[in-house]
């Protein structure tokens, strides 16, 4: 034998438009329709929970002209000119 809990719920106003639109599809009360969303949502596990994400990766060729040790150093030089070049425009 099943028991119950009695107890006040406040919905959001989405959420029990969605309920009231299972209740007419299912033809069930609020009680069966909410019973049902919340066994449904509680039953259901993480998407993909256990499957590691693995970002995808492209060749880029086989030539490269980049330096990608001294990339801090580019950056810093063209973040440095893009300040002068603003400086430049106030005068």
């Amino acid at each position: 034998m099943m028991t119950s809990m009695r107890t006040t719920v406040t919905l959001d106003a989405d959420v029990e438009s969605l309920l009231r639109k299972t209740m007419k599809e299912r033809g069930v009360s609020f009680k069966q329709a909410l019973n049902a969303a919340v066994r449904s949502g509680l039953r259901q596990t993480k998407p993909d929970g256990n499957r590691r994400f693995v970002q995808a990766t492209f060749p880029m060729g086989s030539e490269q002209n980049f330096r990608w040790e001294k990339a801090l150093a580019m950056a810093d030089a063209l973040e440095d000119e893009e300040l002068v070049r603003k400086l430049a425009l106030r005068k």
